[in-house]
């Protein structure tokens, strides 16, 4: 079945072109998308012009040409709003206290673990959302509630997209999925992502409507398609249900199905 997830936009930018080809490959497999890799600072900036929508970078700091990929970096801070992760083999001490100055959200040192990877890319996704900009929105727009809340009104919540709030029902939202410190909600049409534990989110929804299959996931009951083994599907998904809450959920579900 076809993940339907948005997929976040990519753009590496290494020294060798053979490394740059097996980064690409193992995001892919990540289910990123990588809408170009380069090994020059010049290219890359030329690939951010022609794309519209760049949501991280992963510099090398060595590059091809006259510019490293640290000065890239400051061009990025410079021109662009765009975080990025430094992916390099280096670690001597004068070019990590060069690179600490322009401020990337990791410095991953190769050989890397995909996880690690993710993980990164996934946190500075979350951590750029928190930007000064939408902070000073919402003051504007009167909003009374914090950055980091998952504000919320009787038939659903408004969920951060972007530099706005927006409005989504409870019966849009299929499920959610509990990552290390935020959590996704998956909606019939897009993906939101909050630096927000699980627990916290669960209490205000509406217990008529959704239930914990595992400690990681909740569902929307009324979205739920079918069932197999010990898992339950939603559209294209397939959402595990754990041991401890296997017989109320499966109980549950006998009865709706």
């Amino acid at each position: 079945m076809a993940d339907t997830t948005p997929k976040i936009n990519i753009i590496v930018v290494q020294d060798e072109m053979l490394q740059a080809e097996d980064i690409v490959n193992r995001l892919k497999e990540l289910n990123y998308n990588i809408i170009g890799f380069t090994d020059s600072a010049a290219a890359a900036l030329e690939l951010i012009s022609l794309h519209q929508h760049v949501d991280i970078l992963l510099l090398d700091v060595v590059l091809k040409g006259a510019t490293d990929g640290i000065e890239l970096a400051s061009i990025i801070n410079e021109k662009y709003n765009i975080p990025f992760i430094f992916l390099t083999a280096h670690a001597d001490n004068t070019i990590i206290d060069r690179a600490k100055k322009v401020k990337p959200r990791a410095y991953i040192l190769k050989p890397f673990n995909d996880r690690q990877v993710s993980i990164a890319i996934e946190l500075t996704l979350v951590n750029f959302s928190k930007k000064p900009l939408e902070k000073e929105l919402l003051v504007k727009s009167d909003f009374n509630f914090s950055e980091n809340q998952v504000p919320n009104r009787t038939d659903g919540f408004y969920l951060k997209k972007n530099n706005h709030f927006e409005h989504v029902g409870f019966l849009d939202m299929l499920f959610f999925r509990s990552d290390v410190n935020y959590t996704s909600i998956y909606t019939k049409s897009d993906l939101f992502i909050y630096s927000e534990g699980l627990n916290k989110i669960v209490e205000q929804l509406p217990k008529e409507h959704f239930i914990r299959v595992h400690r990681s996931y909740v569902v929307n009951i009324n979205v739920v398609s079918g069932f197999e083994g010990n898992l339950l599907f939603i559209g294209n998904y397939k959402i595990p249900v754990s041991k401890k809450y296997k017989e109320a959920v499966f109980n549950l579900f006998k009865d709706v199905i």
